[in-house]
């Protein structure tokens, strides 16, 4: 049985403590009752529940049962009610639940009270994936965010905690030595939370400098991105004949993996394979995860893996795009690679797009590989380097860093209202950011 811990890590030193005994869990999910059946693209809450029952899987939790409540608003103090939160006891408690998992982030105050009423431990969606993520990340630089991630998380719900963090056992909320415990522990996790992010702003800056070298020598990147679980590390390795570590699990690639990609026509080309997407996820945890995200701003290419064979794909596809939006990238050029063609029957294939940018392949089989390579190829020469001018506000420092990040930058001069800015970038990241007067195709 793997190693599971579904809660508030104790740090011994640097190290994180672990509980290696399995647990019982009992899933619980809230929905809003409107009456107007399922929005396509949008996941029901059977869905999510059973994503959920899969993600406490992999975290080593054995389900003993799952609750869903459908009303109009959540309840603020419980986000069941009170007669659901009864139910629910009644429940996990016959099921000899050692501790429930919710499908919806809770308040702080949430969280306190459904302990209270349930008297069992409860996390949420967002400690139930900080849990799985502490256990899959193997690198420094993945450690490094995923505990930011965690703190970020823990700060505000420390109030919470009861006297689990009071080492002199006052209660926390009142005065006295428990409030002193509390405020004391607050000031060492915003220590600690100032010296994760000045590590992963190292971090940043040195994949700047890997991205500014393989500019230079101009090498084009290709990137893997796609909802987790649908192949993306098995067909990188189908593709580079590399050994990344590939699993039915969610989540079970969280460092990302950048290897040659050989095309027909010779041209210098890289294949990074990122972590993947998940419906609901938390935004702390992406803001902790941009120094990883943010090589794909660098992407000529984006390489959208759809799980072919899942009846979500619908929805799992909205969130990916949803995500890419987020991280400003959802303009770069991409392919729709439409992987595990091999379970889907011939029904099924009917109904999958055959458009200019959709690619079917199974990484498992090979079927479709030497198509998509061609389709790469054949991608990369559409999005040709550029030399342009550009005229920035003072204040637009997203789109100055953007151009050092993606491009190389020739030349800037600050004038009393403005930046010009002399850059060589992609083609589609011009387009994104002209307010030039002239071009010139380096790349044809």
């Amino acid at each position: 049985m793997p190693e599971v811990w579904l809660g508030p890590r104790h740090r011994r030193g640097k190290g994180i403590r672990r509980s290696r005994t399995s647990e019982k869990a009992f899933l619980a999910g809230w929905e809003p009752a409107l009456g107007l059946g399922r929005i396509p693209g949008r996941p029901d809450a059977e869905d999510s529940l059973r994503e959920l029952r899969e993600l406490a899987g992999g975290a080593g939790a054995r389900i003993v049962g799952s609750l869903l409540q459908r009303s109009p608003q959540p309840d603020p103090a419980t986000l069941l009610g009170r007669g659901k939160v009864n139910d629910l006891r009644s429940s996990a408690q016959a099921a000899s639940a050692d501790l429930v998992i919710f499908d919806h982030d809770l308040t702080p105050s949430q969280l306190r009270n459904l302990e209270r009423e349930l008297d069992l431990r409860v996390i949420d969606r967002t400690q139930l994936i900080l849990d799985i993520f502490a256990g899959r990340a193997r690198s420094r630089e993945g450690q490094l965010q995923v505990e930011l991630a965690q703190l970020t998380y823990l700060l505000p719900r420390l109030g919470g905690r009861g006297t689990e963090l009071s080492r002199l056992g006052g209660g926390i909320g009142t005065r006295g030595p428990g409030e002193q415990q509390l405020e004391y522990d607050r000031r060492r996790l915003r220590v600690r939370i100032r010296s994760l992010r000045a590590a992963i702003d190292k971090v940043r800056s040195q994949r700047a400098l890997h991205r500014a070298r393989r500019r230079d020598r101009q090498f084009h990147t290709a990137a893997l991105v796609g909802y987790t679980n649908a192949g993306k590390s098995t067909l990188f390795n189908a593709l580079t004949a590399s050994t990344v570590t590939t699993s039915s699990r969610l989540f079970a690639t969280l460092d990302p993996t950048v290897r040659a990609l050989p095309v027909e026509s010779r041209r210098p080309v890289l294949l990074s394979d990122t972590v993947g997407f998940i419906q609901k996820l938390p935004p702390h945890l992406v803001a902790a995860f941009r120094a990883t995200l943010e090589e794909l701003e660098d992407a000529s290419l984006l390489l959208h893996v759809t799980d072919a064979s899942d009846s979500r794909h619908e929805s799992q596809d909205a969130a990916v795009e949803a995500l890419l939006e987020t991280l400003c990238v959802g303009a770069t050029p991409r392919l729709h690679l439409w992987n595990k063609i091999d379970l889907v029957d011939a029904t099924g294939r009917k109904r999958l797009p055959t458009g200019p940018q959709d690619v079917w392949v199974s990484a498992r089989t090979g079927e479709g590989l030497d198509v998509l390579l061609r389709r790469i190829d054949q991608s990369l020469t559409e999005d040709p380097v550029v030399e342009a001018d550009f005229e920035l506000s003072p204040a637009d420092g997203e789109s100055l860093a953007m151009l050092h990040r993606s491009g190389v930058v020739l030349s800037t001069q600050y004038e009393d209202d403005r930046v010009r800015v002399r850059a060589r970038v992609r083609e589609s990241l011009w387009e994104r950011l002209k307010t030039t007067e002239e071009k010139m195709v380096l790349d044809p």
